[in-house]
């Protein structure tokens, strides 16, 4: 297999394109790196794309390391043919080349191998050239009391044995059956009735007579499937036409005119019901699982990447509250930069020690000590109680406050984690929950990257993910989002530097420690000061730190070191320097660029268009956060209710979670509504995230409320009038 010419195929670019990302992926370069610097080598790929092609090229490298293995171990043995070998070349899944294998693998004791061990593999032979009728004299010469077997039917079974294990083995009636399984086949389930009684029955009350074509079985209803089975809540299986199967395996081995046809019909359908179903359902399960996993993690993927690229909520003191019952709510104000400047304990919502009034005391002198600006409230227990005081108190105060809601979900594990602990020692873990809250809204990517990305919660079955997957997919999220916005190097965490590019946990430290020792970082060229800084990660990395107040304007830009030549001769040839870069007096450079012919300045400067034009758009904006430009929060100064809502009321809300059935909206009464698939739009559309993502700001429709489950039913078609006032 050429597998550079198979990527190149599939990813649709050229060979020399797929050629030199595979040598940079080689070299040690980074997937931000080679997307954001290495555009003219790789035909401007962007992240996305190299992700998936680093994932597609690791398994065609695993696949092709199998394929010599089982070369060597087939050939090993004597058996290799030029069938097999042909067979071996022509695989393009493991699942194909496991399959070639299994002849040859070695196995425990099963009816055939002792069978064999008996010496009946010759009769075995002779029924299946189904030429001679004599089998019972040819039987006779196999009885031999030393071996085992004792009369020309043991000898008969004996050889039947074989020849179901070698159908069985067969890899392309393997093949056959298992797309027969993916196309036609059914997943069935059966509840339990043994757990009809049990708390949590209720939930799969759908599938307790379900049955679905597998082809048609969305994912998330294969994950729902498996852990209700997982819980021993259902029963599953998978059906296939039994007749429709027998026929595939008929005509593969049993000739025309054959004299053993019902022998062999007898053999092939114990081959199938006792050998080949089994295998091939718990096969099949596996690809079910497997995929549904991959969707479900792409989801993940898809719904982190709004959730950390929320525009920050720069310039304002912001006061977080961790709502409870029993404990009080914890509260802690930070100011523009995030740092913490008071803290404290209200009893705000129902408790044994609840005291509205004592609570509205403090918090309003926070806010008006600290001229707070906004009230950031965790979404998690008690929440709806928060909202209500804080909204109740906010009319009275003469300060201009509002408040948001803000998903809170992992706050509880930074909290308890070393880091937390050693960034407020001094802090119980609630209080540092509170912390969070705020800095979650001040800044979420630089607060949310300090947590275990799999505790944020915008998924579905988180816990029933591999998650060694599950880290690798969303860690490359996290590792974009970081490296697209850029990390200011004189301010940002160890935490937030190790996600940049070239960067791992033990340089950025050592960054860190840097900083405290020597003083402000003056210039990107002072990071090769840094221990273990080398010339690769700095490569990796240069382009991605920010210097702001540094000595070069540059070096607060995402131009890197290595086009500051290029960018002086740009700058030179239309008669600009650095100060105009400084002072934002380069409006016109576009369109002299434009004027010229992009591909001759790009010459004229030694670099290619996709880098010119980088260069170009970086220059306009020194020290630009890419975050601004998108949506800002939606911020509140009063509460609705879910017993407020009546269908037909318009709303604002925003996107909390996107999942293969729908969408979840936070429309400010606690509990998100449900928008359905089928009312996201008026068009078709196969999955919702073709539409929306986490964080976008829809107008809605109320359907239906259900207030004793919790329900509400939302759409989004028919939403152009403008909302409710609340």
């Amino acid at each position: 297999m050429d597998i550079t010419l198979t990527l190149s195929t599939e990813f649709g670019i050229t060979l020399t394109h797929a050629t030199n990302i595979i040598n940079l992926m080689d070299e040690g370069c980074t997937i931000p790196f080679i997307a954001r610097y290495r555009k003219e080598l790789t035909g401007s790929a962007d992240d996305q794309m190299l992700k998936a092609f680093e994932d597609r090229l690791k398994y065609l490298r695993s696949l092709t390391k199998r394929k010599e293995e089982v070369y060597k171990l087939i050939d090993e043995q004597g058996n290799m043919t030029e069938e097999i070998k042909k067979a071996l070349d022509e695989a393009i899944t493991l699942t194909e080349v496991e399959d070639i294998y299994r002849p040859f693998k070695p196995k425990r004791k099963t009816r055939a191998s002792v069978a064999i061990a008996k010496g009946l593999q010759p009769l075995a032979d002779f029924i299946l050239k189904q030429a001679n009728p004599k089998l019972t004299e040819e039987a006779e010469k196999y009885v031999n009391a030393e071996k085992e077997v004792n009369s020309c039917e043991e000898a008969i079974q004996g050889a039947k044995d074989i020849i179901a294990e070698m159908i069985s083995d067969n890899a392309n009636l393997r093949k056959i059956l298992r797309e027969k399984m993916q196309k036609f086949g059914e997943i069935v389930t059966k509840f339990n009735p043994k757990k009809a009684e049990d708390e949590g029955a209720y939930t799969y009350e759908m599938y307790a007579n379900y049955k679905s074509k597998i082809s048609q079985t969305p994912s998330h209803r294969i994950l729902a499937i498996n852990r209700g089975e997982k819980e021993d809540f259902l029963k599953v299986s998978l059906e296939l036409n039994e007749e429709d199967a027998l026929k595939e395996i008929y005509k593969m081995f049993i000739l025309k005119n054959s004299c053993y046809e019902e022998l062999l019909k007898e053999v092939c359908l114990d081959a199938y019901k006792r050998l080949i179903f089994d295998s091939i359902e718990r096969e099949i399960r596996n690809d079910l699982t497997t995929n549904a996993n991959e969707q479900a993690i792409k989801m993940f993927g898809v719904n982190l990447r709004p959730l950390l690229m929320q525009p920050p909520l720069k310039g304002k003191v912001i006061l977080g509250l961790d709502p409870g019952y029993r404990t009080g709510c914890k509260v802690a104000v930070i100011n523009e930069l995030g740092t913490v400047l008071d803290t404290g304990v209200i009893y705000a919502t129902p408790g044994p020690n609840q005291n509205i009034e004592k609570a509205e005391k403090i918090v309003a002198n926070m806010i008006e000590s600290h001229n707070v600006d906004v009230v950031a409230i965790g979404n998690g227990t008690a929440t709806k109680e928060s909202e209500i005081f804080i909204a109740n108190l906010i009319k009275k105060l003469n300060h201009k406050v509002t408040y948001a809601v803000v998903n809170e979900a992992g706050a509880s594990v930074y909290s308890a984690s070393k880091l937390g602990a050693q960034e407020f020692p001094d802090y119980d873990v609630a209080l540092r929950s509170a912390v969070s809250i705020a800095r979650r809204l001040q800044d979420p990517l630089a607060e949310l990257i300090k947590i275990d990305v799999k505790s944020i919660g915008v998924g579905q079955y988180q816990h029933d993910m591999p998650q060694a997957r599950l880290s690798e997919v969303l860690d490359g999220v996290v590792e974009s989002c970081v490296n697209s916005v850029g990390v200011d190097v004189n301010t940002a965490s160890a935490s937030l530097l190790s996600h940049v590019a070239g960067l791992n946990s033990a340089i950025a430290k050592n960054i860190e420690a840097y900083r405290h020792e020597k003083g402000v970082i003056k210039s990107r060229e002072e990071l090769k000061k840094v221990p273990k800084l080398g010339e690769k990660a700095f490569e990796q990395c240069a382009g991605f730190l920010r210097v702001t107040g540094g000595n070069n304007i540059l070096d607060n830009t995402g131009v890197h070191p290595e086009a500051y030549e290029a960018t002086h001769k740009l700058l030179k040839h239309f008669g600009l320097s650095e100060e105009d870069v400084k002072n934002g007096n380069l409006q016109l450079l576009p369109k002299l660029v434009e004027k010229e012919g992009a591909e001759k300045v790009a010459q004229t400067i030694n670099v290619g268009v996709p880098t010119l034009n980088d260069i170009v758009n970086e220059l306009l904006k020194p020290g630009r956060d890419v975050r601004d430009e998108l949506p800002k929060p939606i911020l509140k100064s009063e509460l609705l209710s879910i017993e407020d809502l009546k269908p037909g009321m318009v709303l604002t809300g925003v996107v909390r979670n996107v999942i293969d059935f729908g969408v979840f909206v936070d429309i400010s009464v606690h509990q998100d509504g449900l928008v359905h698939i089928s009312e996201i739009s008026k068009d078709y559309i196969k999955h919702p995230s073709e539409v929306l993502k986490v964080g976008d700001i829809v107008n809605v429709k109320v359907l239906s409320v259900d207030p004793a489950k919790k329900r509400i039913s939302l759409t989004i078609k028919g939403c152009d009038k403008a909302p409710e006032e609340n």
